[in-house]
């Protein structure tokens, strides 16, 4: 009984670290992503000299027109790399200063940071741009997405110049409404998240114009007018990330199975190195057997950390 009871007692605590790790030790991935992303862009991003006169900000809670919005976007440019950084984020009115923004919206995107949807026109350029960000795990970028009201600023910077953006609302949507991306007749952001905090039920969406734009070149004068459509569209066939429509996206060019197959195998190199140190500490002398728990514990916990990586990435779903 003893036994079994240290069995069910062993997974308890197994269950409730990895939640732990979920819900906090992915913001640590996130965190050194963050750094190594903010070093590629160096040198990269834009040093703003000329500048747009920008438009009358609409009162709060008004709706917004084609007439709102500047009259002048950012020429459209190649589609980067999946992975590659975009530029940096910040929303004053959710205390998010300069997070960097990745190519893509896979899994392996979106725990480095809030991911750019492929397809859509990029921050600055004409169109509907889109954006989704992880809620509450892998440091939750937009956990307080749903306190952004009418009004609010969002500023995004990047090699064509820094953008502003204003917010104007916010609605929920279904996991398969995929229309919050269509294209667009005016220069706009959508930011899309999970649904409540901690669950994926439905989807967060915040929608934002293009206020004002600085950059160091020449404009593009915008030639779109009400009831015409953008330059860049949204393509149909557009594949939604996890914090937007279900499905299993994981580690680029590596399945679910092949996720399964990677937690199993870590799984069983943290019970070797936990037996193995076990051993080494009830049947060695002191002061070595110190020595093998020194050593031991580190590499059981990295061990860990690594099988807990690959079981969040074989969830069927993420928030």
């Amino acid at each position: 009984m003893k036994r079994v009871a240290a069995v069910f007692v062993g997974t308890g605590l197994l269950l409730l670290s990895f939640v732990a790790y979920q819900l906090w030790g992915t913001a640590l991935y996130e965190h050194h992503a963050q750094d190594q992303l903010r070093q590629e862009l160096q040198g990269k991003l834009a040093s703003p000299r000329s500048s747009t006169q920008p438009s009358t900000p609409p009162t709060t809670g008004a709706s917004t027109t084609s007439q709102d919005v500047v009259s002048h976007v950012a020429p459209p440019q190649t589609d980067p790399r999946v992975g590659d950084p975009l530029g940096l984020l910040s929303i004053p009115a959710m205390g998010m200063n300069n997070v960097v923004i990745v190519e893509g919206t896979g899994e392996n995107q979106l725990q480095q940071g809030p991911g750019h949807y492929q397809g859509t026109p990029l921050p600055g350029e004409a169109g509907n741009v889109g954006i989704a960000g992880h809620r509450t795990t892998y440091g939750a970028p937009f956990y307080d997405l749903n306190v952004l009201q009418a009004g609010d600023q969002i500023t995004i910077q990047t090699g064509q110049g820094l953008f502003d953006y204003q917010v104007v609302g916010s609605h929920v949507v279904s996991p398969s409404d995929t229309a919050v991306l269509d294209a667009s007749t005016v220069p706009e952001l959508t930011l899309t998240t999970c649904n409540p905090r901690y669950s994926d039920a439905t989807r967060l969406v915040v929608t934002a114009t293009l206020k004002t734009a600085i950059t160091p070149a020449s404009f593009t004068p915008a030639t779109t007018t009400p009831g015409s459509t953008t330059a860049t569209t949204t393509p149909a066939t557009l594949a939604l990330p996890k914090t937007l429509a279900g499905g299993d996206e994981g580690l680029a060019a590596v399945t679910t199975g092949g996720q399964v197959r990677q937690a199993l195998l870590w799984g069983a190199l943290t019970v070797l190195a936990g037996v193995l140190g076990a051993i080494g500490w009830r049947r060695g002398r002191r002061p070595w057997a110190w020595a093998v728990l020194a050593m031991g514990t580190p590499l059981t916990l990295g061990a860990l950390l690594v099988c807990f990586q690959h079981v969040s990435l074989a969830l069927p779903q993420s928030f």
